[in-house]
């Protein structure tokens, strides 16, 4: 059974409060492993705020359950929960990895969509997912059978994840403290819409081994199987025979609201090929029709299509054989991120400080209108304005933008 995003959402807002009280009045936490965790009490009101160093860590030692010598020996089980959001998946790898160093023995599973599962199949710091949009609700039910030491709800708005993690009764859990959430979470965290989502993230963890994390925020952090790109690179070094240089472009986006038209993309396209660049289209299979008329515009002899015949690892596997990928605000524009491609990313409603690509190699293009961004937790509103905020991003605008990102990271 596949719910609908915005289903989600509704029965979120209707249900989610409801489901919240009834999960603390009903259900109370599993007790009796002192031996593993020496602190494991409520940190209500835990958060990470703003320091004079900019750290934005603050205390997190004395409130991080302290785990003894004998617990760090033990396999000890997290679940992840991450609903839907392709990008948000992405960007967990970063905690994933700090996740697994620091419970050498940990087998960490993920509660997942099945959009979005892809990334964690094939993460290899994961040990299992479940799919609870998937044969609901016999996948949920498995979950909250397992004897969970940690529960790490990473969503970071929506109630629902953070009832779910309350039933698991695990003795640590941790989340996102907005939207009346927090009192479901023994250490709930703060979060903070102007910092980079990986570095929330991470903060989560943090907030278990009171340490802060880091990560290199110029090198790739999703690793990529050897089998499949090789099943992918004969296509791209064919095409790529004929180019100085392929770029990507990914013309979707799952709201309305964060796309900039498949004409734009497609004039942009024509001008990069006058420029001796090649175009690979990528994307799923709701981009077909708009990948049809791309060729159309631009001309199947300068494109390589592989909108609609690619999983979404094979996908990642192909954007990083691209020299830049250009994208709205969308899930792929993270995946390009994550493999180490250059990114121009086109920004409106979505939060820039949040969500676009860091580092030397990615330009967000983002007209900062008074209106922009709209965004908040997730939702964006219809746009009264027509879009203007990416309407208003011209052609020549990307084109330039492409050519000297292009040129930089090449030097």
């Amino acid at each position: 059974m596949n719910l609908k995003i915005n289903s989600l959402k509704k029965f979120d807002s209707i249900f989610g409060r409801l489901a919240c009280s009834l999960a603390k009045f009903f259900v109370k936490p599993r007790k009796g492993l002192d031996c593993m965790y020496k602190n494991t009490q409520p940190q209500h009101g835990f958060g990470f705020q703003p320091e004079s160093d900019g750290s934005g860590l603050s205390a997190i030692s004395e409130i991080a359950p302290e785990f003894s010598t004998e617990a760090l020996s033990k396999k000890i089980k997290i679940l992840v929960i991450r609903p839907g959001g392709i990008g948000d998946s992405a960007l967990l790898y970063p905690a994933f990895k700090v996740l697994k160093e620091s419970f050498n023995h940990s087998e960490i599973e993920v509660l997942a969509e099945k959009r979005n599962a892809g990334l964690f199949s094939s993460c290899p710091y994961v040990n299992r997912v479940f799919l609870y949009d998937f044969r609901f609700p016999i996948e949920l039910f498995k979950t909250l059978r397992i004897n969970y030491d940690i529960v790490i709800d990473t969503e970071q708005w929506y109630r629902l994840t953070a009832a779910v993690s309350y039933l698991t009764r695990a003795p640590i859990r941790v989340g996102f403290a907005t939207n009346e959430r927090g009192d479901l979470f023994t250490h709930p965290v703060s979060y903070n819409q102007d910092e980079y989502e990986v570095y929330s993230f991470l903060n989560l963890v943090s907030a278990i081994k009171g340490e802060r994390y880091d990560f290199n925020e110029d090198e790739p952090f999703i690793p990529l199987d050897s089998d499949l790109i090789s099943s992918i690179e004969p296509k791209v070094t064919e095409f790529r025979k004929r180019w100085l240089a392929l770029i990507g472009v990914f013309s979707g986006a799952t709201i309305p609201e964060r796309r900039w038209g498949i004409t734009n993309f497609a004039e942009l396209s024509k001008r990069l090929s006058q420029e001796g660049l090649g175009t690979v289209l990528v994307g799923g299979r709701s981009e077909v029709k708009d990948a049809i008329r791309f060729e159309e515009i631009v001309g199947r002899d300068k494109v390589l299509n592989f909108v609609g015949e690619t999983s979404l690892m094979e996908t990642a596997a192909i954007i990083s054989k691209l020299d830049i990928l250009i994208s709205g605000d969308t899930g792929i524009m993270h995946i390009a991120y994550g493999v180490g491609t250059p990114t121009v990313s086109l920004f409106g409603a979505g939060i820039q400080k949040k969500w676009a690509p860091i580092g030397k190699r990615h330009v967000a293009i983002n007209k900062n209108l008074s209106c922009s961004p709209c965004t908040k937790f997730g939702y964006t509103p219809s746009c009264p304005y027509d879009v203007k905020c990416l309407k208003d991003i011209t052609i020549e605008e990307v084109k330039e933008s492409t050519l000297r990102l292009l040129s930089q990271c090449k030097k």
